[in-house]
């Protein structure tokens, strides 16, 4: 086996089961402890696992908590979710992604008819006395940082769901970099819905422009709406222009 795809299979391992003993990766992977010492390093020098008493687990630490992120420029998380809103309509099938600024699209969708599926926690609990919304749920692990399900052995069933509007969230974007988010996990599922959705929104308030943290799910040009508080710079208008992505500035009236 390559070493790149086996380092990748280690961290997704890891991932899955949130810890592994040395000797427990050296069984699985079939190949000696030395070998998987130097690819679990490879692993931790990237900030994607730490190391723990006999072996090693995921590495939290560039997981802002939920908590601490939902009180941080509350208005215009909620007037960017409104503008996002606007765009469902009854009957669409849509996706909610993990997120503060997502989470806010309740209030503007809880007296419409939708299948709405979804990682986020707060979103499913939030959902619950409104009855119009059909809410499924990615299933998975519980990420209690973001508060949102992960699991790689879902991916398959989430490729068979037909999406209509995708309403995605992130850490940072860049041109360079595209849209990033810091959980692996997280990435994998943010991927498949991005390539499975006929429109794209992304909800980004204007401090995340020009940043990027630990992973790229998708590149700015796979996004067909973006959505935040403040025009962006020139060089983001440009690049919307060119590559055919509608600019959707949130009211601040």
């Amino acid at each position: 086996m390559l070493k790149t795809r086996r380092i990748k299979q280690i961290q997704e391992y890891v991932f899955e089961h949130q810890t592994a003993s040395l000797d427990e990766l050296v069984n699985v992977f079939d190949v000696s402890k030395n070998t998987i010492r130097r690819d679990v390093q490879e692993l931790v020098e990237r900030g994607e696992l730490k190391k723990v008493y006999g072996g090693v687990a995921v590495n939290h630490t560039t997981l802002e908590p939920f908590n601490d992120r939902i009180t941080r420029h509350q208005q215009e998380k909620t007037l960017i979710a409104k503008a996002a809103a606007s765009y469902v309509e009854d009957g669409d099938i849509i996706f909610i992604d993990s997120g503060t600024t997502t989470l806010e699209m309740i209030e503007f969708l809880k007296n419409k008819q939708l299948t709405i599926i979804t990682n986020n926690f707060d979103f499913m609990i939030d959902s619950f006395p409104f009855p119009g919304l059909n809410v499924i749920s990615t299933g998975g692990m519980l990420e209690r940082k973001t508060k949102s399900f992960a699991s790689f052995k879902n991916i398959e069933l989430l490729k068979s769901y037909n999406i209509n509007k995708a309403f995605m969230a992130s850490t940072g974007i860049s041109i360079a970099n595209g849209v990033t988010n810091s959980s692996p996990l997280e990435s994998e599922i943010k991927q498949v819905v991005v390539e499975k959705s006929s429109e794209v929104f992304l909800l980004v308030d204007h401090y995340k422009f020009d940043k990027y943290a630990l992973m790229t799910y998708c590149s700015l040009d796979q996004i067909h709406y973006l959505v935040t508080d403040t025009m962006p710079d020139n060089t983001y208008q440009e690049y919307v222009r060119e590559h055919d992505i509608q600019l959707i500035i949130a009211d601040q009236e």
